[in-house]
C-alpha cells in the first residue's frame, strides 16, 4: 500500500444557498447553549451525512435577523449528489430554515472570504395597523417621514468611507484599546472602512399597505452596521437630523454621533455575491 494512501480524501467544497426566519434564533453563529442557525445546519449534516463540519457563513447576522439568501460553505466525504443533499437537509431541518440550492464548488471557495458584494433590505410599515402576519418582519412606524431627505440621506454613504460612527460599540474590545465587534472579518484586522455601492429607499405598496424598503449593498458591513444606517436615515425623515448632517456623523467616527439602532427584525440578508467560479 502506498504509505500516503491514509492521507487521501474524496473530501469536496459544498455551497449552500439558504432563507432562514430569525426570530426565534440567537442569530447564526454557534453559542453554548443557545439555537442559532449554524447549530441547526450543521446538526443537519449529520443527521444526513454522519459528518458535522462547521458550516462558514458568509456573514454573522444577529438575533432576529432574517436571510432570503445566507450562504454557507463545508467540506464532505460522503459522495452525494446535490439535489439528494437539499431535499435531505430540507426533510430535517426545522421548517424556518430553507436551502434553496446546494452545489459542489472548487476548493478554493469560501462564503465569508470569497464574497465580493453583500446586500441588505430594511423594511419599515406605514401604516397605522401592522398587521400580524408581518410584525415579525418589519418596523412599524406610521409617523409622518421625508422620504425625500431620506433618499438624499442614504445616497451619501454611497463611496468608500470610514463607518465607525455606525458600528456596535463591544464593551470588551474597547477596554483592550478596540471598537469594532465586525460580522465578517477578524477582530485582530479590524478595520471600519467600507465601500458602500448603492444606499437607496423604495416605496412598496401591497395588500396589507405600504412599505418604505431600504436597500443597501456593500463590500461588507460592521456589526450593527445597517441597523445603525437605518436608526440615522429614519431620524432624518422625522427632521431630527438633516441630510446635510450625514458627512460630519461620518467624520466624527463616535458612535454617538448617529442615530439609533433600529430592531433587528425588520432587516433581511437578501443576498451575496461572488465571483464566476462560484
Amino acid at each position: 500500500m502506498n504509505e500516503f494512501a491514509e492521507n487521501v480524501t474524496n473530501a469536496r467544497t459544498w455551497k449552500v444557498t439558504l432563507a432562514y426566519d430569525g426570530t426565534d434564533f440567537r442569530g447564526w453563529q454557534v453559542q453554548p447553549g443557545e439555537t442559532t442557525v449554524q447549530g441547526e445546519l450543521q446538526a443537519a449534516l449529520g443527521r444526513v451525512t454522519g459528518e458535522s463540519p462547521l458550516p462558514q457563513g458568509s456573514g454573522r447576522t444577529d438575533a432576529g435577523v432574517h436571510a432570503l439568501g445566507q450562504v454557507a460553505s463545508f467540506t464532505l466525504e460522503a459522495p452525494i449528489p446535490p439535489q439528494n443533499l437539499l431535499r435531505a437537509l430540507n426533510r430535517t431541518l426545522p421548517q424556518s430554515i430553507r436551502i434553496v440550492e446546494a452545489k459542489i464548488v472548487p476548493d478554493t471557495f469560501h462564503a465569508r472570504h470569497s464574497a465580493v458584494a453583500k446586500t441588505y433590505e430594511y423594511r419599515i410599515f406605514r401604516e397605522e395597523i401592522c398587521p400580524p402576519v408581518l410584525a415579525r418582519y418589519v418596523l412599524a412606524r406610521p409617523w409622518p417621514l421625508d422620504l425625500e431627505a431620506m433618499q438624499t440621506a442614504g445616497r451619501l454613504f454611497e463611496g468608500e468611507h470610514d463607518f465607525l460612527s455606525f458600528a456596535a460599540t463591544d464593551p470588551d474590545l474597547s477596554s483592550r484599546n478596540s471598537e469594532l465587534s465586525l460580522d465578517d472579518e477578524e477582530e485582530a484586522k479590524a478595520t471600519a472602512i467600507r465601500t458602500i455601492f448603492s444606499s437607496t429607499w423604495e416605496r412598496q405598496r401591497g395588500e396589507a399597505g405600504e412599505l418604505l424598503v431600504y436597500r443597501v449593498r456593500g463590500n461588507g458591513f460592521l456589526h450593527h452596521m445597517v441597523r445603525n444606517l437605518v436608526g440615522t436615515l429614519v431620524d432624518v425623515g422625522r427632521g431630527r437630523l438633516k441630510a446635510g448632517d450625514i458627512p460630519g456623523i461620518l467624520a466624527a467616527r463616535a458612535r454617538a454621533a448617529a442615530g439609533p439602532t433600529a430592531p433587528a427584525r425588520a432587516l433581511f440578508l437578501h443576498s451575496v455575491e461572488y465571483g464566476e467560479d462560484a
